[in-house]
């Protein structure tokens, strides 16, 4: 049986260092570093948004402002999430060749939608995978995820709905009509559900972690054992989170031609000020 690392590391009012430790984790995992990794960590009122997306379309800057809430760029494709406390992020950190048939992204969704499908199923709730990247309860979205596949790594990461506040995560992200449409709905707070409401009580965040790790030990036939960052992964978040994620550059992204770019990187800087 193979035996993984379980990383629960987290810097709940540093955003950036998060994500610094997380892309720094992934390239310790791919460099032979470190073994297998599965990471549950959280960040307190933050947007994540994915690389190549406009923060101007996927983003209300002023509302994050007004709300004190971050919002930070992410190594990895997809779509804006809002994070806060009662939001748990899980982060899969695989070296290549994996068990996952082809070492695909796609079936890497699927696999790791399993295990946490597998792991709320502990906690009295039946979700299911939907592809692309989704984790649904009754035709709500409880679960998003987000992946990479490099030369040596497959990497998918994603946030679960503990107990988050809808109402702010409303108020920050932009979600396009037509995809609320699309989904049946006509308000961003219909289309999504928390594990408190569906279980009907207070979770604690460690009874969700461990009801997960279960479900991951099951659905890849693994062994989670405990770790800590090594000093590579710990130098290399350091060096990341100054040249890159602390950055307003690389938050603002890749838009050069936007027309909202001047404003976005005012706010913005306004945003990282703010303690």
């Amino acid at each position: 049986m193979e035996r993984w690392r379980l990383l629960d590391v987290e810097w709940p009012d540093k955003p950036y260092y998060n994500l610094a430790v997380e892309e720094a984790i992934a390239l310790a995992v791919e460099a032979g570093k470190a073994p297998n990794t599965l990471r549950f960590w959280r960040n307190d009122n933050t947007v994540v948004i994915g690389r190549l997306q406009c923060v101007s379309l996927e983003v209300k800057l002023r509302e994050c402002l007004n709300y004190g809430v971050k919002v930070v760029r992410r190594f990895t494709g997809g779509g804006a999430v809002y994070h806060d406390l009662e939001n748990l992020n899980y982060a899969v950190s695989l070296r290549r060749p994996t068990l996952i048939p082809g070492d695909d992204v796609g079936l890497g969704f699927r696999k790791v939608g399993e295990a946490v499908a597998l792991g709320l199923r502990r906690l009295g709730v039946e979700a299911c995978f939907v592809p692309v990247n989704d984790l649904q309860v009754g035709g709500r979205k409880i679960s998003g995820m987000a992946g990479s596949l490099l030369q040596g790594l497959l990497f998918i990461h994603g946030c679960l709905l503990v107990g988050s506040n809808l109402e702010v995560l409303s108020k920050v992200l932009r979600i396009p009509r037509e995809k609320l449409e699309s989904k049946g709905v006509k308000a961003p707070r219909a289309r999504v559900t928390t594990l408190r409401d569906e279980v009907g009580r207070s979770l604690s965040m460690e009874e969700v972690k461990e009801a997960l790790a279960l479900g991951f030990e099951e659905a890849f036939n693994i062994k989670l054992e405990r770790g800590r960052l090594t000093s590579w992964e710990l130098e290399k978040a350091e060096e990341l989170y100054r040249e890159k994620y602390s950055t307003v550059e690389w938050n603002l992204g890749p838009c050069v031609f936007c027309p909202e770019r001047d404003k976005d990187l005012k706010i913005l800087r306004q945003i990282a000020s703010e303690k």
